[in-house]
């Protein structure tokens, strides 16, 4: 009778013209409780006021575990006849779930160490979770360690260096996060617009503002007004010099911030002027400080800092640095082909401008730059 009440829902099924394919075998019919092994007994487990339902055959897999030995008899209340545990019953269901499957799995929503304490309540070793999960289990695990030897680090030592570190840590979070204070927001803004206020002074510097008397040569607003673009130029290397050396005091690896690019910015950027203040009115000396002032153009980079799209950019060129150098390699292959081919097709040409390969790049950079 039983084997045919298994089978109803399938005939029932059939005679209206739908027929269930599966994909696995059909599960036994139950077996007559006359006909059960002992060890087939349904134990009634009740975690937290939720109960779950399993066979004890089924939990006996694993010995070496709580419910799979005899130590779960310690849990067994006799007035209610069910096995009762005082733990989490949202983890004790992938618990029971690898006692039934063989495969433990870890819920990415659960707290790592609440996990970690009922696996160990119920003597089952994180090594045996699947290598679907494993992963996220593993990098949980590491992060948890890391954040942990953190907290360890900076509740040990000296209260004196604990603030200094505390000091640094907070300078260095206002320099890489400016709104996270009133004093660190100002100083952003103030160095803001000192680099606006020098860039445009190296601009201006260069703009005729009248002529020589007895020379018909324009003379630049930075001779004319030598003093008043030297005090400019003076303030802004000051807040560029502090700025500088502010960060490189809160900087976490000081080395590591030397050697990054916008630290080598900085130093390019006001370098310019030091050396100018040791260089005399020597003609050759002063020619090479000329020369020299053009560096000062790199003070226009330090924008990046202030500018979160220039930042952007900056990531996305390096994130596709493969790429771009592969359209380079292109594109200077193509320019080496047509440069050869214009060279010998204008090699016989009376007053050629084709007097080299190399002298017909540009010809051939240009063409296929702007004309495509």
């Amino acid at each position: 009778m039983a084997s045919v009440a298994a089978w109803l829902p399938f005939a029932r099924a059939a005679a209206i013209g739908w027929v269930p394919i599966a994909n696995n075998p059909l599960p036994a019919p139950p077996i007559p409780k006359d006909k059960r092994r002992p060890d087939d007994e349904k134990l009634l487990i009740n975690v937290s006021g939720r109960r779950f339902e399993t066979w004890r055959n089924t939990l006996e897999k694993y010995p070496d575990t709580l419910l799979g030995s005899n130590e779960r008899e310690f849990f067994y209340d006799e007035e209610t006849k069910e096995y009762f545990f005082d733990r989490d019953p949202d983890i004790f269901r992938h618990i029971l779930n690898y006692y039934r499957t063989g495969k433990l799995h870890y819920p990415k929503h659960e707290c790592l160490t609440s996990y970690d304490e009922e696996l160990a309540f119920f003597g089952i070793i994180p090594d045996v979770i699947g290598d679907c999960c494993y992963e996220d289990y593993r990098d949980r695990k590491r992060e948890n360690a890391e954040r942990l030897l953190d907290d360890k680090l900076s509740e040990s030592g000296e209260q004196d260096k604990y603030v200094y570190r505390t000091i640094r840590e907070r300078m260095w979070r206002a320099f890489e996060n400016p709104h996270t204070s009133t004093a660190a927001l100002v100083f952003y803004y103030v160095t803001g617009f000192f680099i606006a206020v020098s860039v445009m002074a190296n601009v201006v510097e260069t703009v005729p503002c009248g002529r020589l008397p007895g020379k018909k040569e324009s003379q630049p607003c930075g001779e004319r007004y030598k003093i008043i673009f030297f005090c400019g130029d003076t303030a802004c290397v000051m807040i560029f010099t502090a700025e500088y050396l502010l960060r490189l005091f809160a900087a976490p690896d000081r080395c590591k911030f030397m050697r990054s690019v916008m630290s080598i910015i900085d130093v390019v950027a006001i370098l310019p002027y030091y050396i100018g203040l040791g260089i005399t009115d020597n003609d050759d000396v002063s020619g090479a400080f000329v020369t020299l002032r053009v560096f000062r153009v790199f003070r226009i980079f330090k924008f990046s800092r202030h500018s979160q799209g220039l930042r952007i950019l900056g990531y996305t060129l390096k994130s596709c640095a493969s790429e771009l150098g592969f359209l380079v390699f292109s594109l200077a292959m193509a320019i080496i082909i047509f440069a050869t081919v214009m060279f010998y097709a204008e090699k016989n040409v009376v007053d050629t401008t084709f007097t080299s390969i190399p002298s017909a790049f540009w010809y051939t950079i240009v063409t296929m730059t702007t004309l495509g």
